[in-house]
């Protein structure tokens, strides 16, 4: 979690050198080799209030990155997230908890 506590904006980039990236649609997330540049792949980090282990990502859209409960590829462990504005402050949908592994964070939801 140390790696968001200061941070105000973060880019994820993958072990193919992909960036996620908000699509233009305002609904669709998805992967870019050359989107480093590019302002859909910042995502603006927010600390949620009485939970310290916790962030959300919003993005430029103004959207936050929320996990959906639809498989991403077939076989494969992950879901699918989305660009989604939340119903209530209180949805733990686009809430996500950083979990550092060696020099990676993955992130996890509920």
């Amino acid at each position: 979690m140390e790696f968001f506590n200061e941070a105000k904006v973060v880019q994820f980039k993958n072990h193919l050198n992909k960036y996620l990236v908000a699509d233009e649609d305002e609904e669709t997330v998805r992967q870019s080799g050359n989107g480093g540049a590019s302002k859909k792949a910042r995502w603006t980090v927010e600390l949620v209030e009485g939970n310290p282990h916790v962030i959300r990502l919003k993005g430029c859209h103004g959207k936050y990155l929320t996990a959906a409960d639809v498989l991403f590829l077939l076989g494969i462990t992950g879901k699918k997230v989305l660009q989604t504005v939340p119903a209530t402050k209180k949805d733990i949908s686009v809430e996500w908890e950083p979990i550092k592994e060696r020099y990676k964070v993955k992130l996890r939801t509920k």
